[in-house]
């Protein structure tokens, strides 16, 4: 469903939102030797979201990665469609067009749009904030 480059950049935000308190810089290299994910590949997963406005990132030995938005305010659904697009919210679950742009509906189209349409609305109501807190309403991180 979704691709590991997303899985990634969501791991990342987490890790991020996790350990800074706005103004707290992450070296990228922490990152991803603590997420156990390839520097070069991660790096230009954060830097499609430096470009979208949800991080900020400097350069240099102190360098790294800080939210720009506030984690509380950035969804799932806004760093997919940052990351993967909108092909799974708009595409056949058997085709690779949308069932409606042929005029006929693929055999399983009404209860796969009723799950995306759920699917949806849960990554739209998920921050990054809220994949960080735990039930007591502390943030930890969730890998």
């Amino acid at each position: 469903m979704l691709s590991n480059t997303c899985k990634y950049g969501i791991r990342a935000l987490s890790y991020i939102a996790g350990r800074s308190d706005g103004k707290k810089i992450i070296g990228i290299k922490k990152i991803s030797e603590d997420l156990n994910l390839p520097t070069p590949f991660l790096s230009k997963v954060l830097q499609q979201l430096v470009k979208n406005k949800i991080l900020k990132s400097s350069k240099g030995p102190h360098g790294g990665f800080v939210f720009l938005k506030d984690p509380g305010q950035v969804s799932l659904f806004d760093v997919i469609l940052i990351i993967d697009g909108d092909d799974f919210f708009q595409t056949c679950v058997i085709h690779n067009r949308s069932c409606e742009s042929e005029g006929k509906l693929c055999p399983v189209h009404n209860e796969f749009t009723r799950i995306r349409d759920e699917i949806t609305e849960l990554f739209k109501n998920t921050s990054i904030r809220d994949l960080v807190k735990n039930e007591s309403g502390s943030e930890n991180i969730i890998f």
